[in-house]
């Protein structure tokens, strides 16, 4: 049977790997507060009326989101079991959980500001995925990923995934600083702050 972390859906994994909202590791629970509190700074600083979170998971991102700014936040994903699980536990009428890929993005997904937060890594075609992500034209981005190789060295430092030198399951793309740059601007984005929380890329952007 597989674990809640290793599911699948039409062959691409779903979820988070890790729970990251019952983490019991302190260091792994420094990293994504650290994580969390980076989101924050560069939300403080474009100020949302509204927010769309692309691949928004297990929802944890969009419940934070919702809770702090007080505003309308529409949650998307690929995966339906996400989104009814999502839809079934939802407590919050400021959000709206709807079933969408990043590919299949349109007007009627537009909000004031965009959030794709450990997404990227997971497409088999983020140049696709990239422009579908400018296609909504939101005032402004937030747009993160995992810092490679850092990422894998620290997998493989904590004992996991060395069959796969140390690539998380379901990681399909790996980008440096540098790269993740420079794929954005190939697609149409201009980077605005980069904010790089350990272990991870996040940057600010608007097209």
């Amino acid at each position: 049977m597989q674990s809640h972390q290793e599911k699948q859906e039409d062959g691409i994994f779903i979820g988070n790997q890790i729970n990251k909202a019952e983490l019991k590791n302190p260091i792994s629970r420094r990293l994504v507060q650290g994580f969390d509190k980076t989101l924050f700074l560069a939300l403080d600083g474009l100020d949302p009326v509204s927010v769309h979170e692309v691949g928004c998971g297990e929802g944890r991102l969009t419940r934070l989101i919702a809770e702090r700014y007080d505003l309308d936040v529409l949650a998307t994903d690929f995966s339906n079991e996400i989104i009814d699980t999502n839809i079934r536990d939802s407590r919050d009428p400021r959000i709206g959980y709807k079933q969408a890929s990043i590919y299949d993005l349109s007007s009627s997904h537009r909000r004031d500001i965009v959030v794709c937060c450990e997404v990227l890594e997971h497409v088999e075609d983020p140049v696709e995925a990239l422009k579908s992500l400018v296609s909504l034209k939101a005032r402004g981005y937030v747009l993160s990923v995992p810092n490679e190789p850092t990422w894998r060295v620290l997998n493989m430092a904590r004992g996991k995934y060395w069959s796969e030198w140390g690539n998380t399951p379901g990681h399909l793309n790996h980008w440096s600083d540098k790269n993740f740059r420079a794929q954005l601007e190939e697609s149409g984005f201009t980077v605005g702050k980069t904010l790089n929380p350990f272990p991870w890329l996040m940057v600010t952007a608007t097209i």
